[in-house]
């Protein structure tokens, strides 16, 4: 089952983020983007957040899932806190800031 648009809006919109936060469609679900890096996927409608260590002392004990699609990693599946937006919105900020850069995409020939 896809993501809804509703759900992937009501996502953004519990979320206060300090530099750019975008979203782009990806395999027929989205990825939700800080600054540039993947800091989240929506799968059906469920919110998966990258593990980071600082996510993880953040979280506490974390549900762990990998989205299902093939090859998809163990990410946060976060089911409660999606309604606290300061909890979430923090979430996301220590995420963007313990991911690496994204490396520089390749120039074609």
């Amino acid at each position: 089952m896809a993501s809804s648009k509703a759900f992937v809006d009501f996502i953004l919109e519990q979320i206060s983020f300090n530099g750019l936060l975008d979203h782009r469609k990806m395999f027929g679900e989205y990825a939700l983007y800080a600054d540039g890096k993947v800091v989240a996927l929506i799968c059906d409608n469920k919110l998966y957040i990258k593990q980071t260590p600082e996510g993880r002392s953040f979280i506490g004990a974390a549900l762990q899932e990998a989205p299902a699609y093939p090859g998809a990693k163990n990410s946060f599946l976060i089911e409660e806190g999606l309604e606290d937006r300061d909890w979430l919105s923090q979430l996301i900020a220590i995420t963007a800031e313990a991911l690496p850069e994204p490396k520089p995409k390749k120039k074609k020939a």
